[in-house]
């Protein structure tokens, strides 16, 4: 598994939750959240950051015609919110929670300004997950930009066998077992469920790729 969300096979959940800490653990609360729950709005002030211990969220923005746009669908382990760390001083995007029982502890910027100044550790794994998190945000703005859909859902399933892909010894297959639906990905490429279903079986005649409910197969390098 490539450590693009967890590092070190170890989601940041695990090693950022405060009650982990002992000198943090007794201020330490989790806050329970339903389907369409919001966890924060725009504009509201960024002062705490989330990690994940169970459920989805999904991160995006309106645009001033009211469409909405959505940058990340993120899950457990993750870390959200983040930008807090950096100074921002209000949110430019809502945090909404897309799971019936999403699990979040929310951590203030100042106890982890804490965890930072006492682990160097802890600050790099940070600092690298904020760095590469944008560079692929600003790669996935540029293919909704400038590229098709076909080529948006290349990239995607790219970014899937990085992070969650495994070779398949008897076949040599790229295995991705991911926690995202039909639905997740149409909404993350920028297109429709019918036309990501339609291109989905395209690329399966064409034998590049195989799936199922459960499991989605790479059966041929995507450039």
């Amino acid at each position: 598994m490539n450590t693009f969300w967890y590092f070190e096979n170890i989601n940041l959940f695990k090693i950022l939750c405060p009650h982990k800490y002992p000198a943090y653990k007794k201020e330490h609360t989790f806050n329970n959240y339903r389907k369409s729950d919001y966890i924060y709005f725009e504009e509201d002030a960024a002062n705490k950051i989330y990690l994940i211990d169970s459920g989805k969220v999904k991160i995006g923005y309106y645009t001033e015609d009211g469409k909405e746009i959505i940058k990340a669908i993120l899950t457990k382990g993750e870390m959200f919110g983040e930008k807090a760390i950096l100074g921002v001083e209000k949110r430019n995007e809502f945090a909404q929670s897309i799971d019936n029982s999403t699990l979040i502890c929310p951590v203030s910027k100042d106890t982890m300004y804490s965890l930072m100044r006492d682990n160097a550790s802890i600050s790099f794994k940070i600092y690298k997950f904020i760095g590469i998190r944008i560079k692929r945000l600003e790669r996935r703005l540029q293919l909704l930009l400038f590229k098709d859909t076909k080529t948006r859902l290349l990239e995607f399933f790219n970014e899937l066998c990085e992070d969650y892909g495994y070779e398949c010894e008897k076949t040599g297959d790229q295995v991705v077992n991911h926690p995202y639906t039909q639905k997740d990905i149409a909404t993350l490429i920028g297109t429709s469920r019918p036309t990501l279903n339609a291109l989905m079986n395209e690329l399966k005649q064409e034998s590049i790729i195989d799936f199922n409910r459960k499991e989605l197969r790479i059966l041929k390098k995507i450039a």
